[in-house]
């Protein structure tokens, strides 16, 4: 299985490293300038860590990139956090860098795209642009966790949602206890 793990702008870069440390299969990895200053404000990670987590490596401003073309074949990919800026180039159409190229490139090759949104409250306009993309099968996963399997940490918090991101491409995982679950 292959991957593109995307980090845009939005506060949130744990969700991306820790899809890119769960994920199992390649691992390719863009990450927008705004996401690398980003996560170096709110996490430990420098962007040679988070680099060295993936089996490939794009920068933003590479339209040429493999991923970038339709012929390019790759399961999923997953936009993680995906700022509500980069959302709605998504739902407009526009593909002015490689994560929104690459994106479109998902939509109209029916492969699995998923968004992880990492803002509130939202306006109508972020509603709508969400809608439509729902409407053509994205997979829009809010980074909302759930509190069903006591979370003690932030960790915990976080793995919930990794979780349900992994949940949207059937990868088994146990990064929480599901809802009735023994375990």
């Amino acid at each position: 299985m292959r991957y593109v793990v995307a980090m845009t702008g939005a506060s949130g870069s744990i969700y991306g490293i820790r899809l890119l440390q769960e994920l199992e299969g390649e691992r390719i990895l863009v990450m927008s300038p705004t996401a690398k200053a980003v996560m170096e404000a709110e996490t430990d990670y420098k962007v040679e860590q988070v680099y060295s987590m993936a089996d490939q490596v794009f920068e933003d401003d590479q339209m040429f990139a493999s991923i970038a073309s339709g012929s390019y074949r790759y399961d999923a990919m997953f936009i993680a956090p995906c700022s509500e800026s980069s959302l709605a180039k998504i739902a407009c159409g526009i593909g002015d860098t490689l994560i929104t190229r690459s994106a479109g490139v998902c939509i109209k090759e029916g492969r699995k795209l998923v968004l992880l949104p990492r803002e509130t409250p939202k306006s109508a306009i972020m509603l709508e642009n969400e809608l439509k993309l729902a409407r053509l099968g994205v997979r829009i996963v809010d980074a909302n966790p759930g509190f069903y399997p006591r979370p003690k940490t932030v960790d915990d918090l976080v793995n919930i949602v990794v979780g349900r991101c992994l949940d949207q491409i059937g990868q088994e995982h146990s990064l929480y206890t599901r809802w009735g679950s023994e375990e």
